[in-house]
Parts: C-alpha cells; structure tokens; sequence
C-alpha cells in the first residue's frame, strides 16, 4: 500500500529553494519512501521503524514514518548548494 506525503511546512520551505537538481532527486527518493518507507530509507540513530532518513548525493531529510495513518511525513531538510 502507497504512503501519503507530508510535509512539516519549514522542511517544505527548504525543499521549495532548493535548486532543480537536487530538488528533484529528493522528490524522487520521497516517492521510493512512499512506496517501501523501510527499504527506501535508512535508520535514524537506533533503527525503531518510525524515524528514518533519505540521502541523496546533495540532500538530506529526516523522515516520520506513521504506519497506522500510512503516511510519511518530512520533518527536516538540508542540501549542499
């Protein structure tokens, strides 16, 4: 089953300045999240399944993982320019 995305509206901030490219690589990764939020993604600190984390090669976000609503939410971005 497909997760929903969210959004915490300061990580959606960031991901609306972000350059094309690096913008669209994480856009990419969140919907591999929204499609397999375990296997897409990477532990945050101890692995508990609810925080998670994408990289990709100029971005960073910390991920909220709610399985009973199936959603993903963003809390936090940082990207390289």
């Amino acid at each position: 089953m497909q997760y929903r995305l969210k959004y915490d509206p300061a990580a959606e901030a960031v991901h609306e300045a972000m350059p094309p490219a690096p913008s669209e690589a994480l856009t990419l990764a969140f919907a591999a999240a929204c499609e397999d939020p375990i296997g897409a993604t990477l532990p945050y600190g101890e692995d508990d399944g609810v925080i998670r984390t994408v990289l990709t090669d100029q971005a960073f976000a910390v991920l909220l993982i709610g399985g009973t609503l199936k959603t993903v939410t963003v809390l936090q971005i940082s990207y390289l320019d």
